[in-house]
């Protein structure tokens, strides 16, 4: 699979999970504020539609696009996250701490640069793809790895109509041909449609009044 990869991003001293050549890992990153049975609905959805070895849990240091405020130490989601996962496929990591970035376009480039003979496609909910053009280089994030966008309830038309979707629609696959996406040369993207969950990070964190 070729790629383009930033090169002004990436540090040294850093631990990701191990990965091995010629594995399909998809990344799936977020505050994980908290993890929910979506979050788990979504990683099986992408296990199994994209034919993936793997699927690793970014648990970010914070989202640049929300506040911090009230936001739970990483550790503490990284364990609820463990708690949740009740697959071995899925790997839980907070790796981006250690990069020293919250930007998705930098924790990419460094993974490409590390492991150059792994196929990684990046997961993330239509909600994501609906405010994508708001993610800081989204473009080269596009022209970087293969993305499998997870339709989500409400979200299925603003992701399809969206300034990231109409920017790249002529590298839009069809969903019966997900199955290759891991391998596909960037930019390459497909909307998978399936069981949806109504959870969210954010309602549950409104029910127990954290946020």
């Amino acid at each position: 699979m070729r790629r383009s990869s930033p090169r002004t991003f990436g540090a040294i001293g850093v631990h990701p999970p191990h990965a091995e050549a010629g594995q399909r890992i998809g990344l799936l990153g977020g505050s994980f504020n908290p993890p929910h049975a979506g979050h788990l609905q979504i990683s099986k959805i992408a296990l199994s539609r994209l034919q993936l070895d793997r699927l690793w849990w970014l648990v970010s240091p914070g989202s640049p696009l929300k506040s911090k405020e009230g936001l739970p130490p990483l550790a503490e989601r990284m364990a609820a996250c463990r708690d949740v996962v009740d697959d071995n496929r899925i790997v839980v990591t907070g790796f981006e701490a250690d990069l020293g970035t919250t930007y998705t376009a930098a924790t990419l480039g460094y993974l490409c640069r590390r492991h150059p003979q792994v196929d990684f496609v990046w997961v993330m909910g239509a909600d994501c793809l609906a405010d994508f053009h708001q993610w800081r280089l989204w473009r080269g994030i596009f022209k970087t790895l293969p993305i499998a966008v997870i339709d989500r309830p409400g979200w299925h038309l603003a992701a399809s109509a969206s300034i990231a979707a109409r920017t790249f629609a002529a590298s839009r696959r069809p969903t019966e041909r997900s199955a290759g996406l891991a391998t596909a040369s960037a930019p390459a993207w497909t909307l998978l449609t399936g069981p949806r969950s109504p959870l969210s990070s954010t309602a549950l964190r409104r029910q127990t009044g954290t946020s």
